[in-house]
């Protein structure tokens, strides 16, 4: 169907397909695409009612390209899932804001000291060297994403995300100065008044402190946050920390106060790949179109058999709850965080109504259509593609522990002296070295550096040297042969640094040059 249209005075020509978006076109096996019908249907209707308008009065049609964003009020809920949500918001605020705080071994127990090339994580002390640990972490990371969004659906986005986790404290505070949803809408119609400005003022200094805060905790993992503490109050704060802690707050703020839905539909890259993660398989939160269509109003007493009515009283609640404003009896949305409010709210109204709960609820594709049991969803969960992401992350794991319980607390890094390959010390061939030597414990330790390769070969340096709990020492060592130990040419040497303390050694391999 071809319209003629203007916009803002520009003649356009509309192009609608009859038959709307393929089937197959988005989503996990055509739920996504469903939804996108349902909707496609609807503005087909809206755009066949003022086309017929516009032929009756030959007038053209405004066409909008862009939908004007519409704040959404979501109603406060409370149920199973909703206090999953307020604990895990407390769990991990908790670990955020009270890690920097705590000591250990008289330093703060996680401190990333990128100026000094050192991450303490409790008792260990990470360098440069040990970023193989670092990228083991990030491989889990993302094997875990995988695997929990392969079972159960974005279990991060709807509970532990920090835009989802922000977004909640942000709009309790905003609750507690402005009320629930309806008198925050009537709030925002009203004209400003005494009473709106210290309600709207009240909720934005709170804001504002809460972003500060976060900030400053943040830039407290990279500089020690009792330093960083005295320079605030002293109005002596750095110019790089003062401008994390207002880039960091400023992020916050803007995220969890004004964007946030925005964030999670148009900004983060998760929502667009999640249908291809997802499968039939994967629990989603579904409404149960079979047991509540056709929906409709009714009293509590009312047999809704008796009135062809399914389970679903139209209430609405499901999409007043919903933090993205989605209607989730449209379908699989990729605007659904799966935070599961609708969830708590309609087994709430079914209660009331005296139906059994579940109308909405965590199920999958392949469970609404075969009416599976919990232990088919089950047998379902556990498939080859879950078991592959669970396995490889199982071993990356082991090798994570593994490799940090074996790891040396001794780093040795050699490096010949470029200004002299080798030289003629009495009767006797030296080459110079610089050792680099990093202490990773949490005590100060005396080493023994040794030689090993060629016949007769020394250390003609000092052979011991003591290093700092943490610290890092860089040294010149002179290695001496006789002149006639081997044939002219490069040999291979291994340099040995003993700890005699803890019985630990660690050995670096390097090259002797013996002149022609």
């Amino acid at each position: 169907m071809r319209n003629e249209s203007t916009l803002k005075g520009i003649p356009i020509r509309v192009e609608q397909s009859a038959r709307g978006p393929a089937s197959g076109d988005v989503g996990p096996s055509g739920v996504v695409a469903q939804a996108a019908q349902a909707a496609y249907a609807a503005r087909a209707a809206k755009a066949g009612t003022a086309a017929k308008a516009a032929a009756t009065t030959d007038a053209p049609i405004e066409v909008e390209l862009f939908e004007k964003h519409k704040k959404i009020y979501p109603r406060q809920v409370t149920g199973l899932f909703a206090r999953w949500r307020v604990a895990l918001v407390v769990l991990t605020q908790l670990v955020f804001y009270g890690l920097p705080w705590l000591t250990w071994n008289g330093r703060q127990a996680v401190l990333f000291d990128i100026a000094a090339r050192k991450f303490y994580v409790f008792g260990l002390v990470m360098w440069p060297q040990d970023f193989i640990f670092l990228t083991a972490l990030l491989v889990m990371s993302a094997l875990s994403l995988f695997l929990f969004t392969a079972v159960a659906g974005r279990l991060w986005c709807g509970y532990a995300c920090p835009q989802t986790v922000y977004t909640e404290i942000f709009m309790w505070i905003e609750r507690k100065f402005e009320g629930d949803r309806a008198r925050r809408m009537k709030l925002d119609a009203a004209p400003w008044s005494v009473e709106k400005l210290w309600r709207k003022g009240g909720k934005q200094a709170a804001w504002i402190a809460l972003s500060l805060w976060t900030g400053f905790t943040f830039v407290g993992y990279f500089t020690p946050i009792h330093v960083l503490s005295a320079e605030v109050a002293a109005v002596a704060l750095g110019p790089w920390e003062g401008f994390w802690v207002a880039f960091y707050g400023l992020a916050t703020y803007g995220n969890a106060g004004f964007l946030r839905e925005q964030v999670c539909k148009y900004m983060c890259p998760y929502a667009r790949f999640q249908s291809a993660m997802f499968d039939k398989d994967t629990l989603i939160i579904s409404y149960d179109a079979a047991r509540g269509e056709p929906r409709g109003s009714r009293s509590k007493k009312a047999d809704p058999a008796a009135l062809g009515l399914g389970s679903c009283v139209d209430c609405t609640l499901c999409v007043q709850v919903c933090p993205t404003g989605i209607d989730i009896r449209n379908g699989l949305q990729y605007e659904c965080i799966g935070c599961a409010a609708c969830i708590d709210v309609c087994d709430d109204v079914m209660g009331k109504m005296g139906y059994a709960p579940g109308l909405i609820r965590y199920s999958t594709q392949r469970a609404l259509e075969e009416r599976d049991d919990t232990l088919d969803l089950v047998r379902h969960a556990l498939r080859p593609r879950t078991l592959i992401y669970g396995s490889v992350l199982v071993a990356i794991a082991a090798a994570f522990v593994a490799g940090l319980a074996m790891r040396d607390p001794i780093k040795v890094d050699v490096m010949r002296d470029r200004n002299s390959l080798s030289r003629m010390v009495e009767d006797r061939i030296e080459n110079v070295y610089r050792l680099q030597l990093m202490n990773a414990t949490e005590s100060p330790a005396r080493y023994v550096i040794e030689v090993e390769g060629l016949p007769e070969i020394r250390v003609a340096s000092e052979p011991q040297v003591d290093i700092a709990a943490a610290e890092s020492r860089t040294l010149a060592v002179r290695v001496q042969v006789p002149s006639g130990a081997a044939a002219p040419g490069s040999k291979k040497i291994e340099f040995v640094v003993r700890d005699p303390q803890h019985g630990t050694a660690v050995r670096e391999k390097s090259v002797f040059i013996m002149p022609r």
